[in-house]
């Protein structure tokens, strides 16, 4: 949260707004070069040519050279510039002109060209998906413009522009308040305080006043109207409002990392101190083996080539880009790219009961008074209370208004009072109040709110039209009454009023007192068809639902038992008070259903939940859901949501549908499983080429592979791995959380690495003992110094092809626990990828230009017989270890 300190002095890009503040409205728009009829569109589209668009610049809006320069700048792209530089020097510089070659550093070059062009196109595309999906759900302001009031997306904001506030808005930019009615303004973006306070346009601030934030008549970007209505005119606009120029400031205005990121980190930091280790163990093995220290730094450069996993960023970002395009197909936009990985982690999910569990369509079933008989003074005085506050109209105020159009001479009422004041609602009293005025001048104060707070601030009853003491039994009735109502399903409001309360101009909430309870305003808002099945399917993936809502107990039990929630248990806001931090995490583990919470609270039940280790997704769409949306690991809203809660959100669904959401964690959970197997499949792969290269660099008297031919295998290899992200994931997989975890990546190394070691040390074995000997006609040790040439390059070619359709094939031996081929097979695209790779490697030898330039010998083709039968072999063997590693490991994550 960015806070401002209240004290500060008053400096040069103040003063401005204490101008602004201090002027009548009048030379504030002269000064503006504006009217009360804001400005024309021509005159709006020179001002933002001139001063820009209304956005604030942040570190995740960047240039396409800054995307190409950050594609390029990953730890693996660094360390193979690194080597290829190494290589330059050993392999041009530092040897005679007859032996100077380029080719190892042409290939390491075309690695880093591939993965840093693929990232950087990848980047672009995630950069414009994610222009393209804001631009369906971007936040609009509503801007007096050619003399009419039209919505506008708020980067079109300029100096001079006159905007009309409601509650619910987010303020556009920087303005000064020419009319105003019961306005109240959150500025907890800027200074912190939770509270809101009421805003004026008549009201000035002292001329010695410094606390500029505090300015009775002045609206700030970023803030947030709670209630009421006003008109102001913008006098800043981004990065030269307070808040712009605040975010600019603040250094660690990042954007938090998800687990997923940091697991990221970690695994490239094992990767790279893998290389940096093995690199110069190769080196020292070689040297000491063969004698030739320029020819073994060669190849141990070759070989740290081929340990880097130069593919993962592009991996990473293939991922992502792919499965927010898959999501917004199913009605789910993603704002924030990381958040996907957490939405696909989440095991809990909270949510408000209203419209996500129930039909978001509240309908006045009874608008009884206190004896249960239903009179059309109540639904009258409700309407009064309803149609005249300026605050948003939430559902139940819309259902008033229905009822008594149908019921009431709405025309009628209106005619007769006129409205003279209004307390807005607030989440702490619970209850809203307007003053209306009759006819005959005489004030009426009318009041509605929950029960336990009406009852609260009130004195009297009206019954049977006479006016009685509010005693203790009549409390108890009317309690019990509301039980027996809520039990039905129906929620209910209470209505109270207060005849010729304090003088005009002066009303507020302790006006609110000795009121004079009318009757029950009871509403029914009954569940969707599809909520049990929604809940039910996100239960079987793993998730728990608990609802957080201001709602009282019967009415939220009675929803939860009809959607299949488990509603034995359920908290309410004050059952917290006086626990410590231990109480309450075990009290939020226990329990599904938590009622009367104020916005406060719920951020901190779902602080507590994160606290005990859960991934915590919530969901909300209104002014107090915000902070529960901040404190939540992935925040989701819709698009018909306020202001505040779509800028909130990491995930805006565009509907409000529990099932679209389930789909959007499954295919989270994919994107994190695709990552996971090309981190472990390489994992493994390298550890096995590790003691494979240690093993043969040891035993065999030549280099167990030249440099370049180590180098083409691994840019065959890559290349093929890039088709993983469009692999399909084991339905298992998807039915549990996954979240990241570098606990299991050893035991996985250990296990599946050796694997594939074993077939390698077996390839070396046949092709030194059989193959080699067979295709020369003698021994290495016997050969002279051509047949040892020709030997080892047959040995060379053996190893490339069996290497390479090993590591091809781990693909498919590890992406899913089942045995490949036969219980699981990969997507077509990964297939063709891999398998394609692996011919392609098979067939270079034999192209006689290729086979010299590589120096390739001429394999026997039964060789080929040979590698088939290792394969289907090694494949066998991969589904023995997986049934013993299952055992005791969960697969994959």
């Amino acid at each position: 949260m960015l806070k401002i300190n209240q004290s500060r002095k008053i400096t040069p890009d103040t003063k401005f707004m204490q101008e602004m503040s201090l002027a009548d409205k009048n030379t504030v728009l002269t000064k503006l070069h504006t009217s009360v009829n804001g400005l024309t569109s021509n005159e709006a589209r020179a001002r933002l040519e001139k001063y820009g668009p209304n956005e604030i610049a942040n570190k995740q809006k960047h240039t396409t050279l800054h995307y190409l320069v950050e594609s390029f700048l990953t730890p693996f792209t660094i360390v193979l510039v690194i080597l290829a530089t190494l290589s330059f020097f050993t392999n041009y510089l530092l040897v005679p002109n007859d032996q100077k070659d380029l080719s190892t550093v042409i290939i390491m070059l075309t690695m880093i060209v591939i993965s840093g062009l693929t990232s950087f196109i990848q980047n672009v595309k995630t950069n414009n998906a994610v222009e393209s999906l804001l631009k369906m759900i971007s936040v609009t302001t509503n801007i007096r413009r050619d003399g009419k009031n039209q919505e506008l997306p708020t980067k079109d904001v300029v100096i001079g522009d006159v905007i009309n506030l409601a509650a619910g808005d987010l303020v556009p930019a920087d303005m000064r308040l020419i009319r105003s009615k019961d306005l109240f303004c959150s500025s907890s973006s800027l200074n912190g305080e939770s509270n809101p306070v009421e805003k004026m346009a008549d009201k000035k601030p002292k001329p010695d006043s410094k606390t500029y934030l505090d300015y009775p008549n002045i609206l700030y970007e970023g803030t947030v109207i709670v209630s009421g209505s006003g008109t102001g005119v913008v006098f800043a606009t981004g990065e030269q409002t307070v808040f712009g120029k605040l975010a600019k400031s603040i250094s660690n205005n990042k954007v938090k990392e998800t687990t997923f990121d940091v697991g990221i980190k970690k695994i490239s930091k094992i990767l790279l101190l893998m290389t940096a280790i093995i690199a110069p163990l190769v080196f020292i093995i070689n040297v000491l083996t063969k004698g030739n220290w320029l020819n073994a730094l060669i190849f141990a450069i070759a070989t740290a080539v081929g340990l880097t996993p130069e593919m993962l960023p592009v991996i990473v970002t293939s991922n992502l880009v792919k499965g927010s395009i898959e999501m917004s197909k199913h009605g789910t936009i993603v704002k924030r790219m990381n958040s996907i990985q957490n939405f696909g982690s989440a095991d809990i999910l909270c949510t408000d009961k209203t419209g996500t569990l129930t039909q978001d369509k509240v309908v006045l079933e009874r608008h009884y008074d206190l004896s249960l008989k239903e009179t059309k003074k109540v639904l009258g005085l409700s309407y009064l209370n309803s149609h005249y506050q300026t605050g948003m109209k939430d559902l139940i105020d819309k259902a008033i208004i229905d009822a008594a159009k149908n019921e009431i001479d709405t025309a009628k009422i209106k005619a007769n009072y006129q409205k003279i004041d209004e307390i807005p609602f607030d989440f702490k009293r619970r209850r809203m109040s307007v003053v209306v005025m009759n006819k005959d001048h005489e004030h009426l104060l009318v009041t509605k709110g929950a029960a336990e707070e009406m009852l609260a601030c009130s004195s009297q009853v009206e019954i049977d039209n006479q006016i009685k003491p509010l005693n203790d039994k009549i409390r108890q009735d009317i309690l019990q009454k509301i039980k027996d109502l809520n039990n039905d399903g129906l929620r209910v409001v209470m209505l109270g009023y207060k005849k010729n309360p304090a003088p005009v101009g002066e009303f507020s909430v302790e006006d609110e007192n000795n009121l004079t309870l009318a009757g029950f305003l009871a509403f029914l808002d009954p569940p969707k068809e599809t909520a049990k099945e929604a809940l039910t399917n996100l239960k079987n993936d793993g998730i728990t639902v608990k609802i957080l809502t201001g709602d009282n107990q019967e009415v939220t039990r009675n929803v939860g038992s009809k959607v299949g929630l488990n509603v034995d248990k359920v908290y309410q806001g004050s059952d917290f008070e006086n626990k410590t931090d231990e109480e309450m995490k075990k009290m939020v583990e226990e329990c599904n259903i938590f009622v009367k919470l104020a916005p406060e609270l719920k951020a901190k039940i779902i602080d507590l939940l994160k606290e005990n280790g859960h991934t915590v997704a919530y969901m909300g769409d209104g002014i107090n859901d915000a902070p529960a949306m901040k404190s939540a690991d992935v925040a989701i809203s819709v698009d018909t949501a306020v202001d505040i809660a779509k800028q909130s959100a990491d995930i805006i669904l565009l509907h409000k549908d529990l099932r679209i959401l389930e789909k959007g964690v499954r295919i989270g959970r994919q994107i994190f499983g695709n990552t996971m197997k090309y981190i472990k499949i390489t994992l493994s792969s390298n550890f096995g080429n590790i003691l494979s290269i240690l093993v043969a660099s040891s035993l065999l008297p030549f280099l167990p592979m030249l440099p370049l031919q180590l180098l083409i295998l691994d840019l065959i290899y890559g290349t093929s791995c890039l088709a993983i992200p469009f692999d399909t994931m084991n339905e298992k997989y998807l039915s549990v959380p996954r979240k990241w975890s570098t606990k299991t990546l050893p035991k996985f190394m250990f296990f599946f690495g050796p694997t594939s070691s074993i077939f390698d040390i077996i390839t070396f074995a046949l092709l030194f003992f059989v193959v080699c000997p067979h295709a020369v006609g003698t021994s290495f040790a016997n050969a002279n110094a051509m047949q040892k040439i020709i030997f080892s390059s047959i040995f060379w070619t053996g190893w490339f092809i069996e290497s390479l359709w090993t590591q091809e094939m781990v693909i498919h031996a590890l992406r899913d626990p089942k045995v490949p081929f036969i219980s699981q097979h990969a997507a077509p695209v990964v297939t063709f990828a891999t398998i394609g790779a692996a011919l392609i490697g098979t067939v270079l030898p034999f192209i006689n230009s290729i086979a010299h330039a590589m120096k390739f010998g001429a394999i026997p083709v039964y060789y080929l017989g040979i590698v088939a039968i290792l394969l289907m072999l090694y494949i066998l063997l991969t589904a023995v270890v997986k049934k013993w590693y299952l055992k005791s490991e969960t697969y994959l994550i």
